[in-house]
């Protein structure tokens, strides 16, 4: 029996945000704010560690953030564990429906609207 499969391109990512992970939209993951690095520990700033907590990440447990660039530090490649990244994508649905009018009548209507209240649902648990 032949198999028939079919190609489909996803569009490239925006330039302001290379190096992020597909799993958070960008509209969002600018919204999930970091702590500074200078706060950081060696293994939150590597990603060893969750970037807002004390958990030990493994490659099940841990979400991406994205490549990020620091004048004096360089790259680092922070990452979240599930917990924190559903409490923080909350935090920033709060903040952004206060300053998005379409927010305001329905999240639904906001394309960073839905991507943090997906982020929500997806991780908070």
């Amino acid at each position: 029996m032949r198999r028939i499969t079919s190609t489909v391109e996803t569009p490239a990512m925006p330039d302001t945000v290379t190096g992020t992970t597909r799993e958070i939209p960008p509209e969002a993951l600018v919204l999930l704010v970091l702590p500074p690095l200078d706060v950081l520990t060696a293994d939150q700033a590597r990603g060893a560690v969750c970037v807002w907590g004390a958990e030990r990440l493994t490659t099940e447990t841990a979400v991406d953030l994205g490549e990020r660039t620091d004048p004096e530090a360089g790259r680092w490649w922070p990452r979240a564990c599930h917990r924190h990244i559903g409490i923080r994508a909350q935090l920033a649905l709060y903040t952004h429906v206060a300053m998005c009018e379409p927010c305001v009548d329905d999240v639904g209507r906001c394309e960073t609207g839905r991507a943090l209240s997906r982020l929500i649902r997806k991780y908070r648990r």
